[in-house]
């Protein structure tokens, strides 16, 4: 059984859970706005809790296609308060969704159990910062930035390429003392991918399950729904549900969403199915 020690906190992986997505951004793809103030943010963490969300994800720094980077004390102040406001109150994973060294520093500090970096701890100092805070990291693959990535990506071969760069993220992050017993891979979805990218990471996500790492897989409202079916962001909930099911069978353990309870169900429906109640 897979098991992930999260600051004091263990995170059991016997059945795939779900990772709620708080953003306190004004520009997020899906919810940007609405829960930038702490009281907002706290309300929406405790329903998500109730809801069924193993671990709450936190995030101050929008990382959609075109989001523009924002400062170090911007995303501090953003963050910070949310943490320790959720870490004081609810028993639950808090997740920073961030890239900086000096916010993984301060929000581990502050309650943080999880780092969750789409940059793979590649901006200076955040191996290092991730190393001293003792906390698991989810390593993300991302071609290019977010103002960026999705102007033209291309592959030799996707599914390679993305398990290739995971793989050397994790020999760096072991030679800056991360054991693998701390580490978690996302294959990126939407990050640097075409439509076709990302309909082939899934159809063979069960590769890269063979590092044994946990698989941290977000799919929720994103746009590849929207090029299949030319839907809205707020009509996106069943295919949603749809990839999350399909990438839970395909070995996914944690499930990034929006749609807490309904995902929460989905999952559990899926699980009854393949394994038993």
């Amino acid at each position: 059984m897979k098991t992930l020690q999260c600051g004091a906190r263990t995170l059991t992986l016997s059945a795939p859970v779900v990772m709620g997505v708080l953003n306190v951004t004004p520009d997020s793809f899906s919810d940007g706005g609405r829960f930038t103030g702490r009281d907002a943010a706290l309300q929406q963490a405790r329903q998500m809790h109730a809801d069924g969300a193993a671990i709450i994800d936190v995030g101050g720094e929008s990382t959609r296609p075109g989001a523009l980077p924002v400062s170090e004390q911007e995303e501090l102040d953003r963050v910070i308060p949310v943490v320790e406001a959720i870490a004081a109150e609810l028993d639950t994973i808090i997740s920073l969704d961030t890239s900086t060294p000096v916010v993984i520093r301060e929000g581990a500090r502050a309650g943080a159990g999880l780092i969750n970096d789409v940059r793979a701890l590649q901006r200076p100092g955040a191996l290092d910062a991730a190393a001293l805070s003792g906390l698991p990291v989810c390593l993300m693959h991302m071609q290019g930035e977010p103002d960026t990535m999705q102007q033209a990506p291309r592959y030799d071969d996707v599914v390679a390429d993305v398990l290739g760069f995971l793989r050397a993220r994790v020999q760096a992050c072991e030679a800056a003392g991360i054991g693998r017993e701390r580490l978690l891979l996302d294959p990126g979805f939407g990050f640097g991918k075409t439509l076709a990218h990302n309909l082939r990471l899934l159809r063979e996500l069960d590769r890269l399950t063979i590092e044994g790492l946990p698989l941290l897989v977000g799919m929720s409202r994103k746009s590849m729904i929207a090029k299949v079916l030319g839907r809205e962001v707020d009509e996106r909930l069943p295919a949603s549900l749809a990839l999350a099911v399909m990438a839970a069978e395909r070995g996914a353990d944690i499930l990034r969403v929006h749609d807490v309870r309904e995902t929460s169900d989905a999952l559990r429906m899926a699980h009854a199915v393949l394994h038993g109640a």
